[in-house]
């Protein structure tokens, strides 16, 4: 199947599994991760009505932000280290994997520095997994109140998680029931500059069950693009 077939199918899939659990299709944002995929095939995608994309690392964001520029909002939603902010701070418009204030103290100067509000999401490591990135459930939110407290740039927005590699649904969806049940917690704060509007969560082999508990961004990958190639 064609990029553009593979849109309309998951699309179509979103739209049954919303419906069949209460919500609205348009509650839920398809971000197709493109991450080792050629940018003229986003550019393809782009014309199927891609609006958005997420990358793993900031260099491959870059280098297909130099070929597409703002066509589309750009995500990164992998591992971001703080010497990396300064080469995507002015490209996304959405950063998904803060999980420690040394990375805030490197967005906060350098949003400072361009003008403008950058917004995150905290990613959580509900399960513990050593291989995750992601701060702890435990400590989220003590970093979320400081974030809110001292960074005027940096605007936390929802929260990330990635479930384990399991068959096992109920694992699956007790992972992403655990972010839905912090997110709840941390909005009943009312901390400025905080607002629990995304749960990113649920990928190509477990979007289903984080639709059903209650994501607003699932990062569609293989799905949409095919199986990967290996990175250079």
């Amino acid at each position: 199947m064609s990029v553009g077939e593979n849109l309309k199918k998951i699309k179509d899939s979103v739209e049954e599994i919303t419906k069949s659990c209460g919500r609205e299709p348009n509650s839920v944002k398809i971000l197709p991760i493109s991450k080792t995929v050629d940018a003229e095939v986003v550019k393809e995608a782009i014309t199927y009505g891609l609006e958005s994309a997420g990358e793993n690392k900031p260099q491959e964001l870059v280098k297909k932000y130099e070929v597409i520029g703002d066509q589309i909002k750009w995500h990164l939603v992998g591992q971001l280290q703080s010497n990396k902010v300064r080469q995507i701070i002015d490209k996304v418009d959405l950063i998904h994997s803060v999980d420690r204030i040394s990375l805030c103290d490197e967005l906060e100067k350098r949003a400072q520095r361009i003008g403008r509000i950058v917004e995150i999401l905290i990613q959580v490591n509900i399960t513990k997994e050593e291989t995750k990135s992601g701060v702890y459930e435990e400590f989220a939110e003590e970093l979320i109140e400081d974030i809110s407290k001292n960074y005027n740039n940096i605007k936390v927005v929802g929260l990330m998680t990635m479930a384990p590699n399991t068959d096992d649904e109920q694992v699956i969806r007790d992972c992403f029931r655990g972010l839905k049940k912090l997110a709840e917690k941390i909005d009943s704060l009312s901390l400025e500059n905080v607002e629990m509007r995304e749960l990113s969560m649920g990928m190509s082999g477990d979007y289903k069950i984080a639709i059903e508990e209650g994501a607003t961004i699932i990062r569609i990958g293989t799905a949409i693009f095919g199986p990967r190639k290996k990175s250079e």
